[in-house]
């Protein structure tokens, strides 16, 4: 659906992306996660035509992505892009109607997104008057009115409360099956891990890791056992290239460095004493984009 290809900008001195690609499919959700100025914010823009890239290229079903394409967009900036003293309804009508929509349409889009949204607010009040949380929803809500076929959406978390971020969740996951191709930035990681399909890390302006958690903890540098053994503890020492890196007391989380260490370990457990727990440790997204940003960059 969506292909970013090759992409650099750089700011007179300063190199803002250095031939960033990652690509969008119907029905599939991407979480875009690095630090603050890695990039995440410059591609969004680029790929909604705000920015020009100094090259790479920008493509939607196969095509050179025109302005055409792009009103099938719905697009969240980080910064709130809301006119402060229209009323809720009015303005995310406007919204629709900058895309193409009719009036009726439009506002028969608005008034059921902002009761799907939960937007607490009265019939006549403007958007100043909704607290910060609130204001969010209803940029979502202005993204999503002319039903876009993809949403790129920068920080679409940031403010909310738990139940706002169920509520938003809710909403980003209903419209993923219905096949929109939904690309997201923050750094929430824990929300990134459990609503994404895929996960997309940049640091400096690079493209460091592209893949499902799964492919991306099969990829990881360290593998951990979780091992938990009901015997003295120092039965651990003695083991060849098993490094214990944490414990919590029965239970020993060991780094191993050779493909069979595992097998080696289950011997030396079952010899200590009686085995109540053994497998692979599970890392979260956390610890992966730990990683992925201590790897020496290249």
């Amino acid at each position: 659906m969506l292909s970013i290809t090759d992409l650099t900008k750089a700011y007179g001195t300063t190199t803002a992306l250095a031939g960033v690609s990652l690509s969008l499919s119907p029905g599939e959700m991407v979480g875009f996660v690095g630090a603050n100025g890695a990039g995440k914010s410059t591609t969004m823009r680029i790929a909604m035509g705000l920015l020009a890239a100094d090259s790479g290229s920008v493509r939607w079903n196969d095509g050179p992505l025109t302005a055409a394409g792009r009103a099938r967009f719905g697009y969240m900036p980080e910064e709130r892009g809301l006119y402060p003293k229209m009323r809720i309804v009015e303005q995310v009508a406007y919204f629709g109607q900058l895309r193409g929509m009719p009036a009726a349409a439009a506002a028969a889009a608005a008034e059921r997104l902002i009761k799907q949204m939960d937007v607490l607010a009265g019939p006549r009040d403007n958007v100043q008057a909704l607290s910060l949380g609130n204001q969010q929803r209803v940029q979502l809500a202005a993204a999503l009115v002319h039903d876009p076929e993809v949403l790129i959406l920068d920080e679409p978390f940031s403010g909310l409360d738990p139940v706002g971020v169920d509520t938003m969740a809710d909403v980003l996951n209903r419209r993923r099956a219905d096949g929109t191709g939904v690309l997201f930035s923050s750094h929430q990681l824990e929300l990134v891990e459990r609503l994404c399909d895929r996960v997309v890390i940049i640091r400096n302006g690079r493209i460091v890791a592209d893949g499902t958690l799964e492919s991306l903890r099969s990829h990881g540098a360290r593998r951990e056992l979780e091992v938990r053994v009901d015997a003295d503890p120092s039965w651990t020492a003695a083991l060849d290239g098993v490094r214990e890196v944490s414990r919590d007391g029965t239970l020993a989380v060991l780094a191993v460095d050779a493909p069979d260490a595992d097998q080696q370990v289950l011997a030396a457990a079952i010899k200590a004493g009686r085995v109540e727990h053994f497998g692979w440790r599970t890392p979260s997204l956390s610890e992966l984009y730990r990683e992925a940003m201590s790897v020496d960059a290249a």
